[in-house]
């Protein structure tokens, strides 16, 4: 971390603008209303937890112990990630003078915590997908809780170091290298057994992602800029504010309305990094309220039989005469982590299904499954609609078009049943992301607007980065895909600033880029290095 020291000596420690800009800076009303939608948060969770954990037998204080600190570390990650971030969205809105610096950072605050609430889940599971498979199903023993500690802990102190230096770094590529650390490290740990590393198919997916996007943010803010200086000619657009007056009213509302998108698109992607990994550790510490979904109706319960039983038929039919497999599990996991269909490979899949079906098939419910039954059943799941995909993916071997539908009902129905996330789970998280927008956001707010360019930031600068990152983030989010808000705010004010002729400050970008480049390497050996040590006393 001390490394970061030599790559930033050209990065401020203040501004006169911002210092200026906060002394006569006043947003009493909205810290009532963030104040108020915290105590309700805090009561809701309050609540759900109490109703969850009603039919749960504590026969330990010890497992509890471990959730409560596992909680706090990855709510502290969004809580970090929360400040880290924020300065993405209030950047634009604060050095245009349309929003004054802390009415800003509160309005943003609120929007990331609507954009938590109002997330799939779909990116929390993508990142969980990262990690080996081996882990992912034994995440009540000590390995488990190494690997969540290691990695949360690893991506909070790069965080706060990066932060520290005001370098706006990313907190999906911290996450992202954090994960294959502790992936490598469980790999070097058992060089003799079948243990598997990293899921390289997934991390090459996120990584393409995270380095295309600030291409993307780069490129589509500078054309944004030409094009609207070709349609709206209105020369104080491109030009910096000459005073510290609010802009006209259009050009204030579209810089609001971008502030507004960024904040809430940034906590419907970023604010579900944790929350996969909440999951984990809930599935973990308490099976019998979370290792199934519990909301899943009695209808649907029924359904999922069907389908199961005819996509059993399937693979039947594929497998052809083979013999039942002894241990189903074990050798369709062997099939995720080589990715080589063996002889045994479709009966195996087929008997997990089958042993699936018959698990549930006496139940109307999820919530009825015995206590000491769910984890294993969740564990089955799990393989199978991992398996299933890849089966597709690959699609070796092949199925018929009804057959795919079949296959894709199924997963989905698995998915439902496995990979969600509690109303309450959603709360907590906003709740930190929230809080974090709140604390410490100055010193990357003073990098992004003041030092990426050797001008200010203009109007349409602002408001074309801003466009960029909250319509690339929109489309990231429906497909499931995490990427950094850092990434592509500020290239895309570095775009803006080199197609407008506003030059910039080589040092600065060098500085930036050096933290990206060294982000995920340094995340992946540190995470690596605290796994090996957790791993130690687990």
């Amino acid at each position: 971390m001390a490394g970061l020291a030599t790559i930033t000596e050209s990065l401020p420690k203040s501004t006169s603008l911002l210092d200026e800009k906060m002394k006569k800076s006043h947003s009493r009303a909205g810290m009532v209303i963030f104040v108020l939608a915290v105590l309700a948060g805090l009561t809701y969770i309050g609540f759900q937890v109490t109703r969850d954990l009603d039919n749960v037998t504590i026969t330990s204080v010890w497992p509890y112990l471990l959730l409560t600190l596992a909680l706090l570390i990855a709510l502290g990650f969004e809580f970090v990630n929360g400040f880290h971030d924020t300065a993405n969205a209030v950047a634009t809105v604060i050095y245009t003078h349309s929003l004054e610096p802390r009415l800003a950072v509160v309005w943003s605050g609120l929007c990331n915590l609507a954009g938590v609430l109002v997330s799939s889940g779909t990116v929390a599971y993508a990142i969980v997908a990262l990690l080996p498979v081996e882990l992912i199903l034994k995440v009540s023993s000590g390995d488990g809780y190494s690997l969540v500690f290691a990695l949360l802990i690893a991506a909070i102190l790069w965080n706060l170091g990066t932060w520290w230096f005001g370098l706006p770094a990313s907190s999906s590529h911290t996450m992202v290298g954090s994960i294959m650390g502790v992936g490598l490290a469980n790999q070097l740990l058992n060089p003799h057994t079948v243990t598997s590393g990293v899921d390289w198919t997934q991390a090459i997916k996120v990584l393409e992602v995270l380095l295309v996007s600030p291409v993307l943010g780069f490129v589509l803010a500078g054309v944004l800029i030409l094009i609207s200086k070709r349609l709206v000619q209105y020369p104080s657009l491109y030009e910096a504010p000459k005073n510290q007056d609010p802009p006209p009213f259009p050009i204030r509302a579209l810089m609001v309305i971008t502030c507004t998108g960024v904040s809430f698109f940034h906590g419907s992607n970023d604010g579900q990094k944790g929350m996969g990994l909440i999951m984990l550790i809930l599935i973990g510490t308490v099976p019998t309220a979370y290792a199934l979904n519990h909301g899943i109706s009695p209808f649907e319960v029924r359904d999922f039989i069907t389908v199961s039983r005819q996509v059993g038929h399937i693979l039947e039919e594929h497998a052809g005469p083979a013999a039942p497999v002894a241990d189903p599990r074990t050798e369709v996991m062997a099939y995720i982590r080589t990715r080589k269909v063996r002889p045994a490979t479709l009966p195996a899949l087929r008997d997990l299904v089958s042993d699936i079906n018959r698990e549930v098939a006496p139940y109307n419910s999820f919530q009825a499954v015995p206590a000491q039954d769910q984890t294993r059943l969740r564990n089955d799941m799990y393989v199978a609609g991992e398996a299933l995909q890849l089966i597709e993916k690959k699609k070796s071997p092949a199925f018929t078009a009804a057959e795919v539908a079949a296959l894709d009902s199924y997963r989905g129905k698995v998915d439902r049943s496995i990979k969600f996330i509690p109303g309450w789970v959603k709360v907590a998280v906003a709740l930190a992301l929230g809080l974090g927008t709140m604390v410490g956001w100055k010193r990357v707010v003073v990098t992004v607007g003041e030092k990426i360019g050797k001008e200010h930031l203009s109007y349409a600068q602002g408001a074309s980065a801003g466009l960029v990152a909250m319509g690339t983030i929109f489309l990231a989010d429906n497909f499931g895909l995490p990427v950094s808000t850092t990434h592509i705010l500020s290239s895309g004010v570095a775009g803006t600033m080199v197609l407008n002729g506003s030059g910039l400050h080589l040092s600065t970008i060098r500085n930036i880029a050096a933290g990206w480049v060294f982000t995920l390497p340094a995340a992946a050996l540190l995470s690596g290095l605290l796994y090996c040590l957790f791993h130690c006393f687990a």
